[in-house]
């Protein structure tokens, strides 16, 4: 299953501290199972996209309390489009 999660920083980050935690938090993530697709800084309502592939919602979970002290979350499940179209 495919996930979006969208994600506001609860403070501001510090540089030295984003690039430390990034390398520790991509390891956990690839240790529970966890396929990154893409992770992204954003401009508007939220300031992060983090795109990953999870077996279920249940390991979606754990991504998100992984980075609940930096980062309050919403998780959306992605649907591929063609995926979509065939369930009209």
């Amino acid at each position: 299953m495919i996930f979006i999660s969208l994600g506001k920083m609860r403070t501001k980050p510090i540089k030295e501290e984003a690039e430390q935690a990034a390398p520790k938090i991509m390891d956990e993530l690839k240790g529970m199972g966890i396929k990154v697709i893409g992770w992204y800084w954003t401009l508007g309502r939220y300031d992060t996209a983090f795109i990953y592939e999870a077996a279920d919602e249940k390991d979606a979970l754990k991504v998100s309390l992984a980075v609940a002290e930096w980062v309050a979350t919403e998780t959306l499940v992605a649907i591929p489009r063609e995926e979509a179209v065939k369930l009209l």
